[in-house]
């Protein structure tokens, strides 16, 4: 029998797949660090998202549990568990007749309020974030830098200043007086420009364009399907900021069948002290406008998501 010398190239090799076993072994174990090096790496991180996560989930828990106690229980139970004799469908009765049902009205104004508005300030958004990405003019910079700007101006700045113009052309008390000033979203226009720079290609514009497509055809069938996660964001986060204004409906309103539920709810939050039973139907009145606000979001979340990972598997 032949016994082959033992080389440094033998030698190197050999040392090589020992190493690589046991490089597969501490993989399996849970990395070079030992066992559980990655779950305690990642202790901290998770440790962060759970607080992040019961600090915005449990105002929401509350008031859900909240809406099915009666007005004793509301104040002499655990906040965070369900009374002795439960009664959401007493409650929910309550909300929509008491004062001849003008919750529902509320309501719906909301709704109307939130949803054109988002819809009319994301098209806006869209078509001018498109035009600053995709056009040169003269100003354009100057223009956008100015856009920023009202990013930049809180909302109690201009609060005022808005009620004495829409004043002079006599529009405050109406629907236009909040609607209008809602369709307008700086945020929306940087970032639908963004979006644009970088997911509608000047190659796919300067075709359409070739092929006898005008511009607003570009913007319409196809640079909006491209911008869809951008215009989904801008709709969401309009929806919700509309939904939740109170500032504004608070200066511009003086009718109680035109004002949106944030405003409602505080009027019948004033009245508390002369009826206690309105403690119920706010915090009801709270829990059904979250959980309308959860069902938007999630109804658009798979829109979000799908458009967001739109392109990952294409070659």
């Amino acid at each position: 029998m032949v016994i082959a010398p033992v080389t440094e190239s033998t030698r190197s090799v050999t040392t090589g797949a020992a190493s690589d076993r046991r490089d597969r072994r501490g993989a399996r174990r849970g990395g070079t660090g030992g066992p559980g090096a990655g779950f305690w790496a990642s202790l901290p991180t998770l440790a962060v998202l759970v607080a992040a996560l019961v600090y915005f989930a449990l105002p929401v828990v509350w008031v859900l549990f909240a809406a099915t106690k009666s007005n004793a229980d509301l104040f002499g139970s655990f906040g965070l568990w369900f009374s002795d004799a439960p009664q959401p469908l007493t409650n929910l009765q309550n909300l929509f007749t008491t004062d001849r049902g003008i919750y529902t009205q509320w309501l719906l104004n909301s709704l109307f309020y939130s949803g054109i508005g988002a819809l009319i300030a994301t098209i806006l958004s869209g078509a001018a974030g498109y035009a600053f990405a995709k056009y040169a003019f003269a100003g354009r910079e100057a223009v956008f830098a100015m856009i920023l700007g009202g990013v930049l101006v809180p909302a109690t700045v201009i609060a005022l200043p808005t009620y004495f113009m829409f004043n002079a052309v006599g529009l405050t008390g109406t629907y236009w007086s909040f609607l209008l000033p809602s369709i307008v979203s700086p945020f929306g226009v940087y970032l639908c420009r963004i979006y644009a720079t970088a997911g509608v290609p000047d190659e796919v514009i300067e075709a359409a364009r070739l092929d006898g497509a005008g511009d607003v055809r570009i913007f319409a069938t196809m640079a909006t399907r491209m911008m869809a996660p951008a215009l989904v964001t801008v709709f969401l986060f309009q929806f919700v900021g509309i939904w939740n204004n109170y500032l504004l409906p608070l200066v511009m309103l003086n009718d109680a069948r035109t004002f949106p539920v944030t405003l409602g709810l505080m009027l019948w939050n004033g009245q508390t002290q002369r009826a206690p039973l309105y403690y119920e139907l706010v915090v009801t009145g709270a829990a059904v406008s979250a959980v309308l606000l959860i069902v938007v979001m999630a109804a658009l979340q798979r829109f979000w998501r799908a458009g967001l990972t739109a392109g990952a598997t294409k070659g």
